[in-house]
């Protein structure tokens, strides 16, 4: 049987709209579909009667596409560097963001191996344990101990190796101590202001530029370690001058460059973040399908982060390649790099999922098949769980009808709610998302539970109809 002219084809996934999923939808939603429906009927027209030359008329293709279009990819390309720009300038402008991405180094093993080594050179450097040695021998032969004298140059090296042994498991015992990790802290907690003035072009203090590096002053880090020496009996590290060796953090060959960056980046952090938000609002605003297209956005948004995340991947590649052996060993170059960009990996993160939570969410309350099917199943979930009750005497009352009338509403206010929490959280992470979102929807569910639909009052009337018809039956029987 063909279709009947003027109704909307099997296309239409709103003809299964029950009465109550369609009082659900917006005014722009019942306009998309009340327009598919004109569509479709046209085409049956158009089929009818222009079956003979085979001629249909050409959809008219709207403005609006493209532009949302456009302005959605200018989004989601925006957004990765409105969180790299994010990122870098808290970096430098909050002092506990930077302790806490550079704390965990003190911990790592590989940090803590080079942390040894270099605090052991620049020890034993300075207390030149071969000359005092053959100072030493020097004397005793003076005053004719030419058999101890030549016994001790004879087994110089052997206590020059052992001495620095010693002073190289000390050192590593102090590194990985609780002492060194507070001084750690410290370090790098006066430092930060220093880091600001390398980005800004000024230098100097306990971080620097050298070589083509940022390197971080091991001076104090050198004051601790002298400190425990000379408390386990090894008296002769008093008599270290102060040294001030540095660490290199990270490679700077295009600091000019990174300058330049910071201080726009510094300038600009919260507009390209505002800026990249209203190009994604602008987007489906202006789309004739709003629901799709914030579909579209927030799948952009999720793909933007996975983009860069892979990019962050690849530099560290190329940070690993370009940093000499000899230098930075590779191992504690990547637990560098992997500190430093922690925070960074996170945001996108939390981004990636916020992004995807908003796609499904858009999804699962538009008009297809899937979220209609989606919906009835939790919907007769929930009618039956509310059915339960009532039959056991739990019921809620006026609340329940109060709630069912304004539950649009509260919808709307819960999602509002749980919004705020997210954008007001200090440190947003995934868990956060994941959590915020599980007690959303429970929230959600609760409001449909409570939610009460007040007796039709065809019920009430259809009992002493039914009572009279019941009698004048029996009459007649």
């Amino acid at each position: 049987m063909s279709a009947v002219e003027g109704e909307p084809g099997p296309g239409v996934e709103n003809s299964e709209l029950s009465q109550d999923e369609n009082a659900e939808l917006s005014p722009d939603e019942r306009a998309e579909l009340e327009r598919l429906r004109a569509e479709t009927a046209e085409q049956h027209r158009q089929g009818n009667g222009q079956a003979g030359n085979g001629k249909a008329r050409r959809r008219r293709h709207s403005w609006r596409a493209p532009v949302s279009i456009v302005l959605i990819v200018l989004g989601c390309i925006l957004a990765p560097i409105a969180v790299i720009g994010s990122w870098a300038a808290l970096e430098v402008s909050s002092t506990g963001r930077y302790v806490a991405t550079v704390e965990p180094l003190i911990h790592d093993p590989a940090i803590q191996n080079y942390l040894t080594d270099q605090i052991t050179n620049q020890i034993t450097s300075s207390l030149n344990v071969t000359g005092l040695v053959n100072q030493a021998a020097d004397q005793l032969n003076s005053k004719g101990l030419t058999r101890i004298s030549s016994l001790l140059t004879q087994f110089g090296p052997q206590i020059s190796s052992s001495v620095t042994g010693f002073i190289h498991s000390t050192v590593h015992s102090v590194i990985s101590s609780q002492a060194m990790a507070t001084a750690w802290v410290q370090a790098n907690t006066l430092a930060h202001q220093s880091l600001v003035k390398v980005l800004s072009g000024q230098g100097g203090g306990a971080i620097s530029t050298k070589n083509g590096q940022i390197v971080l002053n091991l001076g104090p880090l050198i004051v601790v370690a002298k400190q425990d020496l000379v408390a386990r009996g090894f008296k002769l590290a008093s008599s270290i001058p102060p040294v001030s060796p540095t660490l290199a953090l990270f490679q700077a060959k295009d600091l000019g460059k990174a300058q330049t960056y910071y201080r726009l980046v510094k300038a600009g952090r919260i507009i390209l973040i505002v800026l990249s938000l209203l190009l994604l609002a602008a987007g489906v605003w202006v789309a004739r399908g709003r629901r799709r297209a914030l579909i579209g956005a927030g799948l952009g948004l999720a793909a933007s982060m996975l983009i860069l995340g892979i990019g962050l991947d690849i530099g560290r590649g190329i940070y690993l390649n370009s940093v000499p052996g000899n230098t930075f060993p590779t191992d504690a170059a990547a637990a560098a790099y992997d500190a430093l960009v922690h925070f960074l990996r996170l945001t996108l993160r939390v981004v990636l999922v916020v992004g995807l939570v908003i796609a499904i969410a858009a999804f699962f309350t538009g008009p297809s098949r899937a979220a209609i099917q989606t919906r009835s199943g939790i919907k007769s979930g929930i009618d039956w769980i509310r059915h339960y009750g009532e039959r056991r005497g739990v019921s809620t009352g006026p609340v329940g009808e109060w709630t069912y009338l304004h539950r649009r509403g509260l919808r709307i206010g819960a999602v509002a709610l749980f919004a705020l929490i997210f954008v007001f959280v200090g440190e947003p992470s995934v868990v956060l998302v994941i959590v915020l979102v599980i007690l959303l929807l429970l929230v959600l569910g609760l409001i449909e539970l409570i939610g009460r639909p007040p007796a039709e009052p065809e019920s009430a009337s259809e009992t002493p109809e039914s009572a009279s018809q019941t009698s004048e039956s029996a009459t007649q029987t």
